[in-house]
């Protein structure tokens, strides 16, 4: 068994999408008409914006109004205008049209007052929910591994909602000065790190002459030309 510090960010806002979701709103949702503007302005920029910058700036005035929206522009792999792209234009319009994903978005977070408070409820309900929580069972039964996760708790999440958006809100500074025994030094100044998946080692080979995907393809396809 293994303890996991899974909803830790979701609790005690430790993603940049929690500063950067309601500045983006804030600097743009109060601009009427705006959304519309930007979607005209997307049609046209979006396939000249890939030569000069991220395919992203192209929504930045047409999902920046609204905090769903602006979820999808910070989280979102691609955005929409790239999926028929991708998927075939008769694929992605049927299932953008089943999955109607900037509805939910904003559904999810409806009922919640604050952007922290909004920024939160976004982050467990689709991102922890639909894909770290998802990973973390994978890869423990890969291993028969039982993977706890504390911090995935509504009574916790319940208690500490009221103070998330406040200056004196609890972070993981807090969290971590409540054991009994203290933490070591070295743990309590550690940087922040993400969870990389090493894809370009898998692919290439990681070194030392170890052999990549790459390779390895590259091999069967000639043993059986």
């Amino acid at each position: 068994m293994a303890l996991s510090g899974l909803g830790g960010d979701e609790m005690f806002g430790g993603y940049d999408s929690f500063r950067q979701v309601p500045v983006l709103v804030r600097a743009l949702g109060w601009v009427p008409g705006l959304r519309a503007v930007g979607a005209g302005v997307r049609s046209v920029a979006a396939p000249l914006v890939g030569s000069w910058g991220p395919p992203k700036s192209a929504g930045v005035l047409e999902l920046g109004t609204r905090y769903g929206d602006a979820y999808l522009l910070r989280r979102g792999l691609f955005m929409p205008w790239e999926l028929p792209g991708l998927l075939g234009a008769e694929m992605a319009r049927a299932g953008w049209q089943a999955l109607d994903p900037l509805v939910r978005l904003e559904a999810c977070h409806g009922p919640v007052a604050g952007g922290a408070r909004k920024v939160a409820a976004l982050e467990a309900g689709w991102y922890l929910k639909n894909q770290l929580l998802r990973d973390a069972d994978w890869a423990g039964m890969a291993h028969s591994l039982e993977i706890r996760v504390p911090f995935v708790d509504a009574v916790l999440f319940r208690a500490l909602a009221p103070a998330m958006g406040r200056t004196d809100a609890p972070d993981k500074q807090a969290m971590t000065a409540t054991p009994s025994r203290p933490l070591p030094e070295d743990i309590l100044r550690r940087g922040k790190t993400g969870f990389d998946v090493p894809i370009r080692d898998w692919l290439g080979g990681g070194g030392d002459g170890e052999r990549g995907l790459r390779d390895w393809a590259r091999h069967v396809y000639a043993a059986f030309v």
